[in-house]
């Protein structure tokens, strides 16, 4: 058992060179996964600056100087 093949817990590690997808559709499916991952992503942030609304949480803040007045 080498010591630079496992880690302090004793699982495996994986070299660099086994973790790269060996074939040419690997390959092309790790690229088409991690952009359709990215361009989710940024969909996603886009819509959500497109439709935010500022004053959403107004009425919590309302309740809540309610509820410190009745207490207070």
């Amino acid at each position: 058992m080498e010591r630079t093949g496992f880690e302090p817990f004793g699982e495996q590690l994986v070299s660099a060179t086994d973790a790269q997808p060996k074939s040419r559709a690997s390959k092309l499916l790790l690229r088409v996964g991690t952009g359709l991952f990215w361009s989710l992503v940024t969909g996603i942030v886009l819509a959500r600056a497109a439709f935010f609304e500022p004053g959403v949480y107004d009425g919590f803040s309302r309740v809540a100087s309610l509820a410190k007045s009745l207490i207070f």
